[in-house]
């Protein structure tokens, strides 16, 4: 995955990255605020080897001494060392509890012990510093053996007291959002990426592309007719305007290098993903450009198209097949001489059949005699087989799939359910695509500002 793709997909869920962000700032901040404040003060020792005065003897001692160093370090967070500080300092606590606010340290390569203590009080902080650093030495005089002479060969002597400090050493506002912060990005990315692989709606054309070999024939974009966005709407329906116009290319590209029926069946796979506006848009920007065309809808269980037009519907291709009427009796002029309507009729209770049917079949040649174009806007495929019975008998099936609605399975079953039919897929139509995702809208928007308006026959 490259460099802009992850930013697309942080781009699309940008809501819940930056809600993830802010929610990782915010517990580390109130992690901070509920965090009592703790101070630490650090007492050091140096152990000291009487060990003669020649370079040999001093050597040795050194050695000796850095030994004694690891041996001390453990010494110094036993009972025998922290009872007297308790018994002393009057604390309520175990010389367990004790050690775990006690850390013992010693530089690499030195004879020097840091005694480290952590408490809510830097005074008793201190206070505790300096007696455990004093018990040590005590303990040290203690475990070392005296010399031959009676001197003792290690001495412990304290060489930094502890202080009081001013500040605490936890918690560590600054650090603590700046860890939230990264701890957020990382998070809000992560949780983009997860969703974006459970995710399997088909949003983009590479999306479409990843399913079909099919091509992508248009990428029509998102429109909001709301008064409050009626300004930016009139740029959003240019901007459709050419890519209906675009799809009215494609589609007659398809048609090059072989025979082409001019009979095309528009379907999706799942209902509500646009297929009929798509038909009515294409039938007129076909007939904008002189060609004539007939816009049948073989939706013979929820006819729409008659209504988005304004037309009679109560006798259509249903009446005709039906031989209730004849086809000129039923067809609609909306643009005499170019765009045409054959509106479904009455409601049949076997669409399936009718569709399927030796009259259609019959018509249908004849209509592909008198048009240029004949567009038929058929069910969805998944929930009824009325698309792939009448495909079957046209030049092929175009499918309109909406950006975010359809899934990856659902037009995948589609896809096998047009091949178990023998149907051609001639092509994908990418509907109701996001201006962030498309990125034509703003160019077309931009372009048709400056352009003439396109003349239309209606």
């Amino acid at each position: 995955m490259e460099l802009q793709q992850y930013i697309q997909i942080v781009k699309r869920y940008w809501r819940s990255a930056l809600a993830t962000f802010l929610a990782c700032i915010a517990l580390a901040a109130i992690w901070t605020l509920v965090q009592k404040p703790v101070y630490s003060s650090e007492a050091s020792l140096y152990l000291s080897v009487d060990s003669g005065g020649t370079p040999g003897e001093l050597s040795q001692g050194a050695t000796y001494a850095e030994r004694q160093v690891k041996s001390f370090i453990a010494v110094a967070k036993t009972s025998a060392v922290l009872q007297p500080v308790i018994a002393d300092l009057g604390l309520d606590a175990t010389p367990n509890e004790l050690a775990s606010r006690v850390t013992v340290t010693s530089p690499t390569a030195t004879s020097i012990i840091d005694i480290s203590v952590s408490d809510e009080d830097p005074v008793q902080a201190a206070a505790i510093a300096n007696a455990v650093s004093g018990s040590l030495a005590e303990k040290v005089l203690e475990l070392v053996p005296p010399g031959p002479d009676g001197n003792r060969l290690v001495l412990a002597t304290e060489i930094e007291p502890a202080l009081p400090s001013a500040s605490p050493t936890s918690p560590r506002p600054a650090m603590n959002l700046v860890l939230g912060a990264l701890l957020g990005a990382l998070l809000g990315v992560g949780q983009a990426l997860v969703r974006q692989l459970l995710d399997t709606r088909l949003r983009t054309s590479d999306d479409v592309e990843d399913v079909t070999d099919a091509p992508v024939l248009g990428v029509i974009g998102h429109t909001d007719e709301t008064p409050a966005r009626a300004t930016d709407a009139q740029g959003t329906h240019w901007a459709n305007q050419e890519a209906y116009r675009r799809l009215r290319t494609n589609v007659g590209f398809l048609g090059l290098g072989g025979e082409r029926r001019p009979s095309i069946v528009m379907t999706s796979s799942i209902e509500a993903e646009g297929k009929t506006q798509t038909a009515i848009q294409l039938a007129r920007v076909m007939a904008q450009a002189g060609e004539s065309v007939l816009l049948v809808d073989a939706d013979l269980r929820r006819p729409q198209v008659a209504a988005r037009l304004g037309v009679d519907s109560e006798f259509g291709l249903s009446d005709v097949l039906t031989s209730r009427g004849s086809f000129e009796e039923a067809v609609i002029d909306v643009y005499p001489g170019y765009f045409a309507v054959l509106p479904a009729g009455t409601v049949p209770p076997n669409p399936s059949e009718l569709l399927g049917s030796d009259a259609m079949s019959h018509l249908l040649s004849a209509l592909e005699r008198r048009y240029d174009h004949v567009i038929f806007d058929a069910p969805p495929l998944l929930p009824v087989t009325d698309s792939v019975v009448l495909a079957s008998q046209t030049g092929g099936a175009i499918m309109v799939a909406r950006s975010g609605k359809v899934k990856r399975p659902e037009f995948e079953a589609a896809q096998e359910l047009l091949e178990a039919g023998s149907v051609s897929l001639l092509g994908v139509v990418l509907n109701d695509v996001p201006a962030r995702i498309s990125g034509y809208g703003s160019y077309y928007a931009e372009y048709g500002s400056h352009g003439k308006k396109v003349p239309t026959k209606a």
